[in-house]
């Protein structure tokens, strides 16, 4: 009897810390993120966590996830129709997909930006969720990943990634719950 509760309690202790683990970890296309920053608060009371593969952080990255609570947002479809429009207006951003659903109050926009960082020029692919939180406010789940482009060759295999995966990456996004932010 005994010996039973004793692998029942380790049992117990390795799946609770599992799950502690998990909390702190993202699974997105094939590759774990793990929060790096948590409860990070920017302006206007929003909270954000940062998720890095394993060997990456915020100063070098190839990929990474964000997770922002917005306590004074309540209307996900009217902010994302917001963010579309500062994505347009701005000419280092393209726009490749736009899309709402008004029954559940969720909203995706996938966009390119163009940054120059360190001497360098990046193209970053964004997807963004956009999505009602279930007690107040609204939460944000975006995917980031990072195109390093020296080259039109460069330039032109990026575009054809992108064109092979946009849909996929939207469509898993859709379907993933935004996990909540991790505090301190």
């Amino acid at each position: 009897m005994k010996k039973c509760l004793r692998i029942f309690i380790s049992l117990f202790f390795v799946v609770f810390v599992s799950l502690l683990v998990r909390a702190e970890n993202i699974h997105f296309n094939d590759e774990i993120y793990k929060l790096k920053q948590p409860d990070k608060i920017l302006k206007s009371n929003i909270e954000e966590n940062e998720y890095y593969k394993d060997s990456e952080n915020s100063n070098q990255w190839t990929s990474k996830i964000k997770i922002l609570y917005y306590p004074e947002v309540n209307n996900p479809l009217k902010y994302s129709n917001e963010t579309d429009k500062k994505i347009e207006s701005d000419n280092k951003c393209v726009l490749l997909k736009f899309i709402q659903n008004k029954k559940k109050d969720i909203a995706l926009i996938s966009y390119l930006e163009n940054v120059t960082q360190n001497n360098q020029n990046y193209f970053v692919y964004n997807i963004v969720k956009f999505e009602k939180h279930p007690k107040k406010g609204m939460m944000e789940l975006q995917f980031s990943k990072k195109y390093l482009v020296s080259s039109k060759q460069e330039i032109l295999k990026m575009v054809e990634e992108l064109k092979n995966i946009n849909n996929d990456y939207m469509e898993r996004l859709v379907i993933s719950p935004i996990p909540p932010i991790v505090t301190k």
